[in-house]
């Protein structure tokens, strides 16, 4: 029944229709009055559309003909991605509007990436991956590229169209190859189809879709684009493309692997996990070398999204689980290491250098310790949340026979703490230099100090967050 279809995707069609009405209304009222509103209003819709998804548990279902899914697994993803979304968009508007960068475009852009972020978390055919795909890319290369007057903003954009364009042609031709060799483009199809065992086309297919979509959660040696763009892009963006586009990246990654190629474990399985390791590994040791705390967070995304795969490479319903637990945390611990980023100022401009860090726990003691507890946890120091993060991903691994991708992931991790802890050397024991600015918008403090009690406290609310994620896994995995 039609009907029965358009209920499954009323999310994704209320936040379509709204992008389309705001850009119809700021057109005709006034672009620069509304901007700021059309944020703020941007935020709110995201944030009631997101306590929608998780409040409505009896709509789940398969709709137009199987190919968009809508199950648990689908449901944390898009509440994690709704509410990133709308966080960023919130931190955003200070600087956005004082380096006159804040466009009615902005936020509206940002639904339309969001809509496309939850159609790929849905997808359960090729076709519907593709689309909701390129629905993200396409409002992301413009993201990317806001500051018109900023030559590196512009690079930015540029170096991510280019290669999101590459990767978007990898998944074509995969996706064909797939389609060619199994007569189908459905998820349950290519399961049937592949139920004897993979041919050389289809695993040829599946090659070159794993290459795809690890270029759209930046694991090595398909990260290029992400230490130019972190840096280019204005820090608001930076902080919305660590969140929320790898939320839905991993989750569409798992969605493929456990949804169309749940027989052929073992064919994928060691693909995945070597991605997962060069990952680790390249993020954690080219992070050494940064001085620039945005090219820095970028090579951390790179490392993390790793520890991620690792949850993927298990194959099984438990590493689904702990790569959703670990996406929820790591979300959590980026928005509140950019709340600080956006807040390192000094006479006024934005600071990124890290030096600039020196001796900050004397002007800004607080600012500093919130800032500890982001680093210790982004780095698993026991007992913050974000080393339960990694013990899950870790024993994930273990149990499912990849000791040796567990024990890999151990020496990474100690490795990528290093340059977490570096920082916290400076704001502590560092030489003392021009200070930063005192104080920050309220908003970003808010989000710094709340994220920071999180790491700590959550720890007791960890059980909550694992009993979502063990219904979402088993949704996809089981």
């Amino acid at each position: 029944m039609i009907s029965s279809d358009i209920s499954l995707v009323m999310p994704e069609l209320v936040l379509s229709i709204y992008a389309m009405l705001a850009l119809v209304v700021v057109v005709y009222t006034g672009k620069d009055a509304m901007a700021r509103m059309c944020l703020w209003v941007t935020a709110a819709v995201l944030t009631v559309v997101a306590l929608w998804i998780a409040f409505d548990t009896n709509s789940y279902g398969a709709a137009f003909g199987g190919s968009f899914v809508h199950d648990g697994f689908s449901q944390f993803s898009k509440v994690v991605i709704l509410l990133a979304a709308s966080a960023v968009l919130v931190m955003s508007e200070d600087y956005m509007s004082k380096h006159k960068a804040l466009q009615f475009e902005y936020p509206l852009l940002v639904v339309l990436a969001v809509v496309g972020m939850m159609v790929m978390v849905s997808a359960s055919d090729l076709m519907v991956l593709y689309m909701g795909l390129e629905l993200q890319s396409l409002a992301l290369y413009v993201i990317a590229a806001v500051r018109r007057d900023s030559a590196k903003s512009t690079e930015a954009g540029l170096k991510y169209f280019v290669l999101g364009a590459l990767s978007s042609g990898l998944l074509l031709y995969g996706a064909s190859l797939v389609y060619g060799f199994s007569g189908t483009t459905s998820f349950a199809g290519i399961t049937d189809a592949t139920s004897g065992g993979l041919s050389v086309g289809v695993l040829l297919g599946l090659v070159f879709i794993v290459a795809a979509l690890a270029f759209k959660v930046s694991a090595a040696p398909f990260h290029m684009w992400t230490p130019d763009v972190y840096e280019g892009a204005p820090t608001p963006i930076t902080a919305f493309f660590a969140t929320a586009p790898k939320v839905a990246a991993m989750a569409l990654f798992a969605r493929v692997m456990h949804d169309a190629f749940p027989g052929a474990v073992k064919d994928w399985q060691q693909v995945v996990a070597a991605l997962a390791v060069i990952s680790m590994f390249l993020g954690a040791i080219a992070a050494i070398g940064q001085r620039d705390i945005k090219r820095l967070m970028a090579y951390s995304s790179i490392a993390h999204m790793g520890f991620a795969l690792m949850g993927v490479a298990a194959g099984t319903a438990f590493g689904v689980q702990a790569m959703l637990i670990y996406m929820a945390i790591y979300v959590t611990m980026n928005i509140g290491t950019f709340a600080f980023i956006l807040s390192m100022e000094r006479d006024g401009r934005p600071v990124s250098d890290i030096g600039s860090l020196n001796m900050l726990s004397k002007a800004s003691p607080i600012k500093a310790f919130a800032m500890l507890v982001l680093m210790f946890s982004l780095a698993g120091v026991p007992p913050l949340v974000g080393f339960f993060g990694k013990f899950y991903v870790l024993r994930a691994a273990y149990d499912a026979g990849l000791a040796w991708l567990a024990v890999l992931g151990v020496i990474a991790s100690v490795i990528g703490a290093f340059y977490y802890i570096r920082i916290v050397f400076l704001m502590y024991f560092g030489e003392e230099r021009d200070p930063l600015d005192r104080g920050a918008p309220l908003v970003l403090q808010v989000m710094l100090i709340g994220a920071a009690a999180i790491m700590v406290v959550g720890v007791a609310n960890l059980f909550g967050i694992e009993a979502s994620a063990v219904k979402a896994s088993l949704d996809l995995a089981g």
